[in-house]
């Protein structure tokens, strides 16, 4: 795999994200009420605005919180080769933000929606536009699927049909900022080999 781009990369950033999300996971199985603290609910905003951003570092069990992190790994590692750190983490944030007031918008306002899904999704949704060929493998599907297919089926996976109580709105913000993000990223004539 080779890259066109001869930006360096820096992967602390990304660590820091996910040791950070350890953290918060460990200090909320002390104290949950650390959930509603740091978790976006639409109806109190207002009177606790740091939720937008804190809400991406919570999360809501092990599982939740080891799948987001792999995610997040492979997801991010790649796109800060690609693009840099300074894209990935604008990408992220802003993925997760825009997932969060589409979350307000469209969810119920007493809902506290945490975990990091939408700027996952961001970033997911970028790669999809800047490397459409590329391939991956999806547990326990056995052949490499396209990346654009595993995402489209990840957001139709993590739906109200299968998941209820999963807030399908972030993922959709995180998505398409993510989708915007790769066009603009495209647009600026970066070619990207692979």
């Amino acid at each position: 795999m080779r890259y066109s781009s001869h930006q360096s990369y820096n992967l602390t950033p990304l660590w820091a994200i996910m040791i950070v999300c350890f953290l918060v996971f460990i200090a909320t199985l002390v104290s949950q009420e650390l959930v509603l603290l740091l978790g976006l609910t639409p109806k109190y905003f207002w009177h606790m605005p740091w939720t937008i951003v804190t809400n991406l570092f919570v999360h809501g069990g092990l599982w939740h919180l080891l799948a987001n992190m792999l995610t997040l790994y492979f997801f991010g590692r790649f796109l800060i080769r690609l693009t840099g750190t300074q894209n990935f983490l604008i990408i992220y944030f802003l993925g997760g933000i825009l997932g969060n007031i589409l979350f307000m918008l469209l969810g119920p306002s007493l809902s506290t929606v945490i975990g990091a899904s939408g700027a996952i999704f961001a970033l997911g949704g970028t790669l999809t536009v800047l490397t459409p060929k590329l391939r991956v493998f999806i547990f326990p599907i056995p052949v490499p699927l396209p990346l654009w297919v595993a995402i489209i089926g990840g957001f139709l996976i993590m739906s109200p049909l299968f998941f209820p109580q999963v807030a399908w709105e972030g993922h959709l913000g995180g998505l398409l900022l993510g989708l915007i993000a790769g066009f603009i990223l495209r647009k600026k004539g970066r070619r990207f080999i692979y």
